[in-house]
């Protein structure tokens, strides 16, 4: 009874854009980390990971939407900012922790309001 409501396409495509905001998370850590490091090549989530995602959803191929496994890789785009190879731009990792921040306390509130819905369900009663 409980597993249709978690096996819903809102909750399953918010789970998996939780996950690839909290590996974004990870990769801008380590960028701002490693902003002083020669050579250091920024890292970013694999940009067809989001192509891959949307392209499911629109089919209604949630079954592989759900496989679906977001990575770290080199950002392709990134310039090199600096004489020793390094290509990360601090301002830039700086906005993009915000906007990540944003994303996954949106996220957070998508799978929350379901586990609320869940509850009072089973509760009769608002939390």
């Amino acid at each position: 009874m409980v597993d249709p409501i978690f096996q819903s396409d809102n909750y399953q495509v918010a789970r998996k854009l939780l996950d690839a905001a909290a590996l974004r998370q990870e990769a801008i850590a380590s960028n701002i980390a490693n902003a002083e490091t020669p050579g250091y090549r920024r890292l970013d989530l694999a940009p067809d990971f989001a192509d891959q995602l949307k392209a499911q959803v629109r089919s209604g191929d949630l079954e592989r939407a759900v496989e679906l496994k977001p990575k770290l890789v080199e950002d392709a785009h990134a310039r090199t900012v600096r004489p020793d190879g390094n290509t990360v731009e601090i301002e830039n990792e700086l906005l993009a922790m915000n906007r990540n921040s944003v994303e996954y306390e949106f996220l957070t509130e998508v799978l929350s309001r379901n586990i609320k819905q869940l509850k009072l369900a089973i509760t009769g009663r608002p939390v």
